[in-house]
C-alpha cells in the first residue's frame, strides 16, 4: 500500500515538475498530461455543493460529466479556459457592451450543457465567485478583475434576460 501512494505521489511530483517547465516555455504538454498522477474521483466540494444547490442538482452534473469521455472532458476544459481567456480580454469594458454579453452567453450556454441553469441561478453563481474568495482566485488567474467583470456581466444577462421573458 505504501508504495503504491510513493509510486502515486511520484507520478505526482514528475507531473508538477514538467508543468513548471510548461509554463517557463521548455516544453509543451497536453491537457492530459497535466493532470497525470492526480486523483480527481473525490470532489473535496462536492458535500458543499449539496447543502447549497441540492442532491439532483449535484447527481446530474455528475451523472452528466461521467457519461463523457476523457477527450470530451478535455475538450470541454478547453472551452471553458477560451471563453475565459475571451472575458478576460473583454474585463476593462462595460459588462453590458455587446462583445462582453455574447461571451457571457457562451458561458451560460456551457454551463447548461452541464446542468441547469436559470436566469436567477446565473446571477447567483456570478455573485458567488465575487463572494468566495476560492472562485475569484481561480477565475482571476486568466486576468485581475474578471470574477468581478463576469459577475456584473451575469447580471445583466440574467435581468435583460428576464425583462425579454417578461418576468
Amino acid at each position: 500500500m505504501l508504495l503504491e501512494k510513493r509510486a502515486r505521489i511520484d507520478k505526482m511530483i514528475a507531473t508538477l515538475d514538467k508543468t513548471i517547465r510548461h509554463v517557463k516555455g521548455e516544453i509543451e504538454m497536453t491537457n492530459a498530461e497535466k493532470f497525470e498522477g492526480f486523483d480527481f474521483s473525490r470532489n473535496p466540494y462536492e458535500q458543499e455543493a449539496r447543502e447549497r444547490w441540492g442532491d439532483e442538482a449535484v447527481d446530474r452534473s455528475k451523472a452528466k460529466l461521467g457519461s463523457m469521455s476523457k477527450a470530451e472532458q478535455e475538450a470541454l476544459g478547453e472551452e471553458m479556459n477560451a471563453i475565459y481567456r475571451k472575458l478576460a480580454s473583454l474585463r476593462h469594458e462595460s459588462p453590458a457592451s455587446e462583445a462582453a454579453q455574447d461571451a457571457i452567453r457562451e458561458w451560460f450556454e456551457l454551463l447548461n450543457r452541464m446542468g441547469h441553469y436559470s436566469l436567477d441561478a446565473f446571477k447567483g453563481l456570478g455573485q458567488m465567485y465575487v463572494d468566495d474568495v476560492r472562485f475569484t482566485k481561480n477565475i482571476d488567474q486568466f486576468g485581475e478583475g474578471l470574477a468581478v467583470f463576469m459577475r456584473d456581466a451575469m447580471a445583466v444577462f440574467a435581468d435583460n434576460g428576464k425583462k425579454q421573458a417578461g418576468q
